[in-house]
């Protein structure tokens, strides 16, 4: 092959290149929103209630795992009168800085205790979004499918439902 020719390839080549990045930049651009991320292990640290009781581990135990694009979260707390409720939820979710937007793939809540609904429940397929909040270094949005609204900020992550509970969560990894 002449090298006249290969350095033409070449540059066709760049271009091409060229292009396909200007589109992928243009496209972003035009949406108006840069993914965020969340990504890593939280583990759940201790349950504050609105009488400023604390509840820790082993009476109320979790943890959350963010990948780049899936959630699976894990809680589980005892009542007062010795009651389980437990969660489970897995679930694909794509975080930008003005929405998360999460596809529950499937949650099993065991309700014992007569919080939400008595009983073992499954949830399956479906999808909802949540506007998010950036300020001073801190995400905070409202889980879809979940009751707490939640901020990320450096390595913690707090989940309130207000009147109900403040949960305090700690990044492992």
């Amino acid at each position: 092959m002449k090298a006249g020719r290969l350095i033409g390839y070449l540059l066709i080549l760049c271009f091409i290149g060229s292009l396909g990045f200007t589109f992928s930049d243009h496209s972003a651009e035009n949406s108006g929103s840069k993914t965020v991320s969340i990504e890593g292990t939280y583990k759940f640290m201790y349950r504050k209630l609105p009488d400023g009781t604390e509840i820790k581990p082993p009476a109320a135990m979790g943890l959350q795992t963010f990948t780049k694009e899936y959630r699976n979260f894990n809680v589980m707390w005892v009542d007062k009168d010795g009651h389980h409720f437990s969660l489970s939820v897995v679930s694909k979710y794509k975080l930008t800085d003005k929405e998360y937007t999460e596809t529950l793939l499937y949650s099993v809540m065991n309700d014992e205790a007569g919080i939400i609904k008595k009983g073992i429940t499954y949830d399956m397929n479906k999808t909802k979004s949540s506007p998010v909040k950036m300020e001073n270094g801190k995400i905070s949005f409202q889980f879809p499918f979940d009751p707490p609204y939640t901020t990320f900020e450096g390595n913690k992550m707090i989940a309130t439902k207000k009147g109900m509970f403040t949960d305090y969560w700690e990044k492992v990894n």
